[in-house]
């Protein structure tokens, strides 16, 4: 059977009325009768009609609807962002319009396309592990349409952006190894791409500085968070002839892969080898052991994301302002 979407012009030919009459009844205007606007409203629910939202925006040069990206749906990360932006978002009258990329570049490219083709007022991003070009998202600002990245961000494109001090969480995290008195610290890094694991490294390196301990680099593998590189990065690490005592992941889910890995080779956790991984991710708490972790304000990032755009949608104010949020190091099992 061939679809049809009805239209204003169907409720027009029922009720025997011009369409400019039931479009002013749909929008409230003064000038309809209340006996015709309540003939039309139940008429429209009756043959289910929905507005063409994309006419609308056309008409009012303004779609209320948010557009956002995001690299995975695979830890609790994101999903957890989504609702901070879709709680402002509902308050403020917007809707969101959410897409993610399986970290692949060229989804990434695909979702702005369709979101750019929807006439979104507006994009949160956070980036692919893939993406070095941002020429997809630079059409954005030059057709005004306002942009705001979180989490993973372009450092080439001067636009708000909302972080959290990926540095101080690292450095906390290697800093509370130390103390607990490992000396062999391993780090599991995430693509050199990732601004976040350029800064989460620097924090490991710096911690190790501080407290008179060697970089070993045969104790940092940089890898793309794919688990299965996981399992053979941590066996390479625990068959090394002077095998860490700690390891500090990129993540959390790269952090649990790892513990299941050490108990599978017979090992203790924390006795034989501490791990710690960054995120607090849902899972984190309730594995065995639970999991030391460098706790990020994830809710808090999604809604100051969404303020920040919807601000600079309604005031037309662009400046790159960046918003760094602060982590919190949570003690767990995997370490004491």
């Amino acid at each position: 059977m061939k679809k049809h979407q009805i239209t204003i012009l169907d409720i027009a030919r029922q009720l025997n009325i011009s369409k400019s009459t039931v479009s002013r009844a749909l929008t409230g205007h003064p000038k309809v009768s209340p006996e015709t606007r309540k003939a039309v409203l139940e008429l429209a629910v009756q043959m289910d009609y929905q507005p063409n939202m994309l006419s609308v925006s056309l008409v009012k040069n303004k779609s209320n609807t948010i557009g956002v990206i995001v690299p995975e749906f695979m830890s609790s990360f994101f999903p957890q962002v989504i609702l901070g932006i879709q709680q402002v978002a509902r308050t403020s009258g917007y809707t969101v319009l959410i897409t993610q990329c399986s970290e692949s570049y060229e989804q990434e490219v695909a979702n702005a396309r369709l979101l750019l083709a929807s006439q979104v007022d507006g994009l949160l991003v956070s980036l692919t592990k893939e993406t070095l070009n941002y020429d997809h998202l630079k059409i954005f600002q030059r057709k005004g349409i306002p942009v705001v990245f979180f989490n993973r961000v372009c450092e080439d494109m001067e636009v708000p952006k909302v972080i959290v001090d990926d540095y101080e969480g690292a450095y906390r995290a290697t800093e509370h190894l130390i103390t607990t008195g490992r000396k062999r610290i391993a780090h599991l890094a995430g693509p050199a791409t990732l601004a976040i694991s350029r800064k989460r490294l620097d924090g490991y390196r710096d911690a190790l500085r501080r407290y008179g301990i060697p970089s070993d680099e045969s104790l940092i593998i940089s890898y793309d968070l794919t688990m299965e590189k996981v399992d053979i990065y941590v066996n390479h690490l625990l068959n090394l002839a002077n095998r860490p005592d700690a390891l500090f992941c990129i993540n959390d889910p790269t952090a649990i892969q790892a513990i299941q890995v050490i108990k599978q080779r017979g090992l203790r956790i924390p006795d034989d080898i501490a791990v710690v991984g960054f995120s607090n991710d849902y899972y984190s708490a309730y594995i065995e052991p639970s999991l030391t972790t460098v706790a990020q304000p994830v809710q808090d990032v999604g809604s100051t994301a969404a303020r920040l755009l919807i601000n600079q949608i309604e005031t037309d104010c662009d400046k790159p302002i960046i918003k760094q949020l602060k982590t919190e190091l949570i003690i767990r099992r995997s370490t004491v």
